[in-house]
């Protein structure tokens, strides 16, 4: 199911109960945030803050905070539909590959049409046109006490690569300098980042377009580890099932989602001199730390009549972003097992924070073959951030976290099971002894066989009778036992 746009998605909330309107005046210094903070925490609603102090735009905070909201988000009932429908599509190819049969492509065909933008003139996001910004007038949050300042959030940043025309959207964190600039927090692994330092070389302008709520596929769809070069709305359009329409901006060569509820239209300078940017309250549950980073102007603010602002807050876990993260795990579990077929299921815990910890069971065939896959995980995209990787047998739930804990307590050797690898880590990383680099911990907490090296015999896990386990179930109820 495809959401016209993030207003669209609220009706869809309140109708299924899931969202609460807040009527009473509200501060987004640090007011607004605790009070999200506590809901999330608790596993409450979406949270539709009508008046906001100093701001005549409502604020629209845990939309997506919730197992059943994320899944919402993407238009079906659970994350492993979706994750089906990637798998389904996957095998499919294969089997085009192998034997082409033209009456079973015809009905696929129409779920690559989905893929691509429609491109339209007459757009929601440009109903109002400003040419002379003032950012103060949008209800930007300040998080956390330390916080550099007011920070966006949720923004859908767009750019360009100036050699191959290739657009790209992004999600990173802008702090609020003045009425019209910002920082852009990119880092040197991002495509952003990547982009502007091609423009530096070229001694070019570098334009960037920022939408602000839209539906919450292509929200979703900015955060998601895609390989280079490929459009993040292509994607968006295959999760909402349906082409994201896309609209010129006013001032800009870039285009932007036509029902965006604000967009912000500007430049980045790659000459000017960078910006410190933060502390900034971060997903880690710590602060980052103040960095240099480069300064977006904006030119031009276009938005809807009657606009909603989308934020989300960050912080100790579990907050909004674990379960962004957690669609991640899942819809992104059918490509890790296209290049890494022994992997049956993966499980990123939430206080591992997304890049922290892994856990994958694997199907163990011969020596050396899970080292092969933790090597293999630090070599995937984003997956070069995990700092432990902890591998298990298939039959071990990687979602029960006591069992897998139990596992790697009794399992392993510290000598022939713990691995070191040195590698990037994600620029948020505050325990490395230098930025960006690291080393990174895999934990082999499989079962160990001759083919290991290991000749003692190992023991078997304790496990009941199973025709025991059928009669006590029978019997349960006359027992009396309350538990």
């Amino acid at each position: 199911m495809a959401y016209k746009d993030i207003q669209d998605f609220i009706q869809r909330l309140e109708a299924e109960g899931e969202l609460c309107r807040i009527t009473q005046e509200v501060d987004p210094y640090l007011e607004i945030t605790e009070i999200t903070d506590r809901v999330s925490k608790a596993g409450g609603p979406a949270l539709l803050f009508e008046r906001v102090k100093g701001s005549e735009y409502p604020v629209l905070m845990n939309a997506m905070g919730s197992y059943k909201r994320m899944a919402m988000a993407l238009g079906v009932g659970n994350l492993e539909e979706k994750q089906k429908e990637i798998d389904d599509l996957i095998k499919w190819g294969f089997s085009q590959a192998k034997s082409i049969d033209i009456a079973s492509i015809i009905p696929k065909l129409s779920i690559f049409r989905s893929f691509f933008p429609k491109k339209v003139r007459k757009a929601a996001c440009q109903e109002v046109i400003d040419h002379n910004p003032d950012l103060s007038k949008l209800p930007v949050l300040t998080c956390w006490p330390q916080d550099g300042g007011p920070f966006f959030t949720l923004p859908l940043v767009f750019t360009r690569d100036p050699e191959t025309g290739v657009s790209n959207l992004g999600m990173y964190r802008m702090q609020v300098f003045d009425k019209n600039t910002t920082g852009m927090h990119w880092h040197i692994h991002k495509d952003g980042s990547h982009f502007y330092q091609k423009y530096k070389e070229r001694n070019e302008m570098m334009p960037v377009a920022v939408a602000l709520g839209c539906d919450p596929a292509i929200t979703y769809a900015a955060t998601a580890p895609l390989p280079e070069g490929i459009y993040e709305i292509l994607f968006a359009g295959f999760l909402r099932g349906k082409p994201v329409d896309m609209v010129d901006c006013v001032t800009i060569l870039l285009q932007v989602p036509a029902d965006a509820e604000f967009v912000l239209e500007g430049y980045v300078d790659p000459q000017e001199k960078l910006h410190t940017e933060g502390p900034f309250g971060d997903h880690t549950g710590y602060y980052s730390l103040q960095g240099e980073y480069p300064v977006f102007h904006v030119q031009c603010i276009t938005h809807k009549k009657k606009p909603i602002y989308p934020a989300t807050v960050v912080g100790k876990p579990p907050m909004e972003d674990c379960f962004m993260a957690k669609a991640t795990e899942r819809l992104f579990l059918p490509l890790l097992q296209l290049v890494i077929p022994e992997i049956v299921d993966l499980e990123l815990p939430l206080s591992g924070v997304f890049h922290n910890c892994a856990i994958v069971s694997i199907k163990k065939r011969f020596p050396g073959q899970v080292k092969k896959v933790m090597y293999a995980l630090w070599g995937l995209g984003q997956m070069m951030y995990t700092k432990m990787i902890i591998v298990v047998d298939a039959d071990v739930d990687v979602h029960d976290l006591s069992t897998v804990m139990w596992k790697v307590f009794n399992n392993i050797d510290g000598k022939r099971d713990v691995v070191f690898s040195e590698g990037p880590l994600d620029a948020l990383d505050h325990a490395s002894p230098l930025p960006l680099q690291g080393t990174r911990l895999g934990i082999d907490a499989t079962k160990k066989t001759p083919l290991d090296g290991h000749t003692r015999l190992w023991p078997d896990d304790i496990v009941m009778d199973s025709a025991v386990v059928r009669h006590v179930d029978e019997i349960w109820d006359q027992l009396g036992i309350e538990v």
